[in-house]
């Protein structure tokens, strides 16, 4: 396997009739889920990749597991729940700059995982871990399941791969801070946003915050800075890889999940950190032009076509 990954995925409701839900009569359906996101984008870019979940014992469970599994992700460690339902979560999409998102989760078979889930094995036949800062939100049995998968993978020599992906619904502030600090320090790569490198260390510096991140435990750190692409640090070289434009951006959730598949990609086709990086920028981008989590996120060949014309044009880069 190349990449395992652990979280809660929903079912996605988004409003068709009107752009709010207070007015809308009909709904689209649909799933989405930091990780499961993830695991789609490098299924779709050629890699093996698992994922670790529970879901209810329900029509929505049941649907989830046979779209993903259709996706190409290995689904063999999730686990039907029949005490708790599957989480979900609505979207309203107002502009490309404007989307509110409302979640039913609390109590979901998800927010129910314990190490006692977890296979050692599983965990330690694969290249990367990949855990975002959500799961732990969820539950203290999340939190500690996360703890234990890390202990894991690093006692087998497997990367260990971290998006902050902070949710300050999901937790208090000090809670958040503490525990997102604490799996970076245990983190070989961390992928976190400006907001979240502000939030955790107080300084917007993005020199300042890949030095604070580098000194909290990580030897990589890839600070993302949205359209102006990301900036990567490690003891021996820094640089700023350029993002690519887009036409319009229709929906930007997911574009984080997008950009840390292409970036785990790059790194499991041997590229360096700075192409690796590149090609995190052109997938996290491609997805926001399309409305959905995961729906934009492209094979290799979209993705070369993408790249290749937006170098030609010269537009950001």
């Amino acid at each position: 396997m190349d990449v395992v990954t652990i979280g809660e995925t929903m079912v996605l409701f988004t409003p068709q009739s009107s752009p709010l839900m207070r007015y809308a009569e009909t709904f689209s359906r649909g799933f989405g889920g930091a990780e499961t996101n993830v695991a789609i984008g490098l299924t779709r870019l050629g890699h093996q990749a698992g994922w670790i979940s529970k879901v209810g014992n329900d029509e929505f469970g049941k649907a989830m597991l046979s779209f993903i599994r259709g996706e190409g992700v290995d689904i063999s460690q999730v686990k039907v729940d029949s005490t708790a339902p599957t989480g979900m979560y609505f979207k309203e999409i107002r502009s490309g700059n404007q989307v509110r998102v409302q979640y039913f989760r609390k109590g979901s078979a998800a927010s129910l995982l314990q190490p006692s889930d977890l296979d050692e094995k599983y965990i330690a036949n694969a290249k990367y871990l990949h855990v975002t800062g959500i799961t732990p939100a969820l539950s203290e049995s999340c939190y500690r399941t996360i703890i234990r998968a890390i202990s894991i993978a690093k006692e087998n020599g497997v990367k260990v791969v971290f998006d902050p992906n902070l949710r300050r619904k999901l937790w208090s502030e000090d809670r958040a801070r503490k525990v997102l600090l604490e799996i970076a320090s245990l983190a070989d790569i961390i992928l976190p946003g400006k907001d979240e490198g502000f939030f955790l260390f107080g300084v917007e510096d993005p020199e300042t915050l890949g030095e604070r991140f580098l000194n909290n435990g990580s030897s990589v750190v890839v600070l993302k800075l949205g359209a102006e692409g990301a900036y990567y640090f490690t003891q021996s070289e820094r640089k700023i890889v350029p993002g690519y434009q887009v036409d319009k951006v229709v929906d930007p959730v997911g574009a984080g999940d997008a950009f840390a598949a292409g970036f785990l990609s790059g790194l499991l086709n041997g590229l360096s950190i700075e192409k690796a990086v590149d090609k995190a920028n052109g997938v996290g981008a491609m997805v926001t032009m399309i409305p959905g989590d995961f729906e934009g996120l492209p094979d290799d060949e979209e993705l070369d076509a993408f790249m290749r014309v937006s170098n030609t044009e010269d537009v950001i880069r």
